[in-house]
């Protein structure tokens, strides 16, 4: 039987095992989608406890805790932090099988060294020694960055956000590049005309520009996009249900504005006609300074009517949704794609159901202008994991190709996360080492090491364009 969490983990034949030590395991990380917050960046936070690091902003864990039999209390309420820990200890044991418990695992030995299991008995220790080396300079939250080979990091940010921390992380001359990402949810969001205007007057603050029509608006939020540019943003991000593709006019869209801003409430229909404008107004602009745009498709948020009131969004209340996502994503990819400005796109799904369907759609649309144009996404959220990975893996590969991929990113709030890369690389490897040794791929290590590699950090590099005079240090490469 074979040891838990050894060097050889998720690697089942020589030839994984090569794959992963020899050309995947130092290859450098691009993180281009997360949910650090850059102000913990900028101040480079040292955190008081393993709870702190650990805990706080986790709703994956906190999911767990809750269907466990934990109190709220423990997870978002007062309880202390050596408490909040004790009891996800005592939640560890009961996650076998689910992603958490080699996460938990991956992160004590990659961070701390510590190769025990967690449970209830061994949790005051482990509390400590972690809490204690989270007190020295090591594990601030920069070093924690570097410990990882992170080489880039794309937060995501609201076009409000004054970016003030990325300027500042900027200023220190922090080696470690951290861009914003573009996320106007907010501004498409008119289900609640109130939360609507309110945000309105956040714009109005940022831009100093007064907002009574929607050319207003949009000129207001083309000042932010512009803004953004000037920080170094190049990638658009967006957090929705569906695609809105509904036909309009310019007339139906200030009318539907003038509506919404003088207070009233819209209907279904007038709500997807102005997120449907506002989608293309966005794409737009991205095509035009050549970014990268970003679409996070079937997350059904905010279910649980009564805790979202305390402890709110984004505590863990989500849930995978069957929106129909076909026929709008065509529409909107084929929109931008007869005016020739579909920029470079990335899309997601949380819906498994829907693997085959993205796989198929990112080749409808790429022309050939660049390798990989229209990418299928890492598999996200609850498919991040051994199941979702290889299922995500295996579809792009059957209807598309796999070595074109750009890869795995963390999309985390925590500094502890990045062991979810190698968790990744070693499924990659697993499926190649596989298939070599069934020859089903040829025994061509360099090459298929060489396509690794480029999945793990190259494409990325590439696709986005972050990093052009970095070359991996210490790697095996290989030429073509």
């Amino acid at each position: 039987m074979k040891q838990f969490l050894d060097e050889n983990f998720l690697l089942k034949t020589k030839t994984a095992q090569r794959l992963y030590h020899e050309y995947a395991k130092d290859m450098p990380i691009i993180d281009y989608h997360c949910h650090l917050p850059p102000q913990q960046i900028a101040e480079d936070t040292q955190f008081k406890s393993l709870s702190e690091v650990w805990l706080y902003g986790d709703h994956y864990k906190w999911r767990a805790m809750r269907t466990n039999g934990a109190d709220e209390s423990y997870c978002t309420g007062n309880r202390s932090d050596w408490e909040k820990f004790q009891k996800w200890a005592e939640t560890v044991p009961y996650t076998l099988r689910n992603p958490l418990y080699h996460w938990t695992h991956l992160e004590l030995q990659r961070y701390f060294g510590i190769h025990n299991i967690l449970n209830a008995d061994t949790a005051r220790k482990i509390y400590e020694d972690c809490t204690a080396k989270l007190q020295t300079k090591e594990f601030s939250v920069r070093n924690l960055l570097r410990r990882m080979n992170v080489k880039l990091v794309c937060t995501t940010d609201d076009p409000v956000d004054s970016l003030e921390y990325h300027r500042k992380i900027k200023d220190d001359e922090f080696e470690v590049p951290i861009l914003p990402a573009f996320r106007p949810d907010n501004a498409m969001n008119v289900s609640d005309p109130e939360k609507f205007l309110v945000y309105i007057k956040k714009l109005e603050t940022v831009t100093n520009i007064a907002i009574s029509s929607f050319d207003d608006f949009l000129y207001a939020l083309q000042n932010r996009h512009d803004f953004f540019a000037s920080m170094g943003c190049s990638v658009s991000d967006h957090g929705l249900e569906e695609i809105y593709a509904d036909d309009f006019t310019g007339s139906e869209v200030d009318a539907i504005f003038n509506k919404i801003h003088g207070g009233k409430s819209l209907s279904d229909s007038e709500q997807r006609k102005f997120r449907s404008a506002m989608l293309i107004h966005f794409a737009e602009w991205d095509w035009e300074k050549g970014w990268v745009q970003q679409f996070h498709l079937g997350a059904m948020r905010n279910n649980n009517s009564r805790m979202m009131q305390t402890p709110g969004p984004d505590t863990g209340w989500d849930s995978i949704g069957d929106f129909s996502q076909a026929r709008a994503l065509a529409r909107f990819l084929d929109k931008l794609d007869s005016n020739n400005k579909l920029a470079k796109t990335i899309f997601y799904n949380l819906n498994p159901a829907d693997n085959e369907l993205m796989a198929t759609m990112a080749g409808n649309f790429n022309d050939g202008s660049v390798a990989g144009k229209i990418q299928w996404g890492a598999a996200w959220w609850f498919l991040d994991q051994k199941d979702g990975m290889t299922k995500q893996v295996n579809a792009l590969s059957n209807m598309g190709l796999l070595s074109r991929f750009i890869g795995m990113l963390t999309d985390s709030r925590s500094f502890l996360s990045y062991p979810r890369h190698e968790y990744f690389r070693r499924i990659l490897c697993d499926l190649f080492g596989d298939e070599m040794e069934n020859g089903e791929l040829p025994n061509d290590i360099n090459w298929i090491g060489k396509v690794i590699q480029d999945i793990c950090f190259n494409n990325a590099k590439n696709y986005f364009n972050w990093l052009p005079d970095q070359k991996p240090a210490g790697i095996k490469t290989v030429n073509a």
